[in-house]
């Protein structure tokens, strides 16, 4: 079975970028997409989707936390690179009120802003949202229609998941759906709609069971797609090829990059 890692932060991991995407093509994880959080890590995930075409992708953007750096120069930036073939998404964005690390004026007006360059440059989008589902939706309605993506490493409330897929947003789901204290995620997640529904790692963070304690990394994706898959009552087959179908659907450049083994 074959897998796509929608999430995970390649330049954050323990082990070298060869030796993540070699363990990880062991497991069937054969594309992974690097994600940015802040302007310092723009060029590193340029440069490993460059370096690895057919197993790596990457996205642009400021997460919430980091808000407070965005610039004139970094919105340049995006405009002289988000055309590049290996820029999927713009990612991860949005609203993070539990840490607050930058201020939330600043928060919404840094993710509203990402949110137009995504419709400006035709381009889905990863988001982040934490205790702050409802000023998370009041973004997503202005953009209705102007931009999709998913609502990344969910661990909202059914409210929040609905909101978001009325937007037309989809949902990724990683290893948090198999914590002890996640049934209410659980149940949440049984109510996704099968094509509607992604699968992550958010590496080097939250390893699924029985992987809890360890660095997370993509080699670890299929025990989230096995709990997901049970919890859909599906055969683990099934799920991989809706997930792949719903990656290509979502991210239409990640599509022209797949490897033949998607086909």
């Amino acid at each position: 079975m074959n897998w796509i890692d929608l999430h995970t932060h390649l330049n954050m991991l323990e082990t070298t970028p060869e030796e993540t995407l070699a363990e990880a093509e062991k497991v069937g994880v054969h594309h992974v997409v690097t994600i940015a959080t802040e302007p310092e890590d723009h060029e590193t995930v340029l440069e490993l989707a460059a370096k690895y075409p057919k197993q790596v992708s990457a996205t642009l953007g400021v997460h919430p936390h980091e808000a407070k750096k965005w610039t004139k120069s970094t919105s340049n930036f995006f405009e002289a690179n988000l055309t590049r073939p290996e820029v999927v998404a713009v990612g991860e964005i949005g609203l993070d009120y539990y840490y607050e690390h930058s201020e939330r004026p600043t928060q919404v007006s840094v993710f509203e802003e990402q949110m137009s360059l995504a419709h400006h440059f035709g381009l889905p989008v990863e988001i982040h949202t934490r205790d702050a589902e409802k000023e998370t939706v009041e973004v997503l309605k202005k953009y209705r229609t102007k931009v999709s993506g998913v609502l990344h490493c969910f661990t909202g409330s059914r409210w929040l998941a609905f909101q978001a897929l009325d937007q037309g947003f989809d949902i990724s789901i990683s290893g948090v759906v198999t914590f002890k204290n996640a049934e209410e995620l659980r149940e949440t997640v049984k109510a996704i709609p099968m094509d509607r529904i992604h699968v992550e790692t958010d590496a080097p963070f939250l390893a699924p069971v029985p992987m809890r304690g360890k660095k997370n990394t993509p080699v670890f994706l299929p025990h989230t797609a096995a709990y997901v898959a049970t919890l859909h009552n599906i055969l683990l087959e099934a799920l991989s090829l809706q997930t792949i179908a719903n990656a290509r659907r979502t991210f239409p450049k990640l599509a022209a990059r797949l490897p033949a083994v998607y086909c």
